[in-house]
């Protein structure tokens, strides 16, 4: 057999098992996702974080620029 041939038929093959193992499969769909966890509201508060974030800054620059 020649080389080439024998490419053909490894070509050939590989298709054929991934027909096989793809006509495996039982047909039920997986499980549903749960949930995702419950996250935690900062949008009501992220204005009071900006400005505290804020004047730890300023005070932070401030007692730097002291020594």
């Amino acid at each position: 057999m020649k080389i080439q041939n024998r490419k053909y038929i490894a070509s050939i093959l590989f298709v054929l098992i991934s027909f096989v193992s793809n006509g495996q499969t039982d047909g039920t769909p997986p499980p549903p996702v749960p949930p995702p966890p419950p996250g935690l509201p900062i949008d009501d508060f992220l204005p009071v974080l900006f400005v505290i974030a804020i004047i730890y800054g300023v005070v932070k620059r401030f007692k730097f620029s002291r020594r």
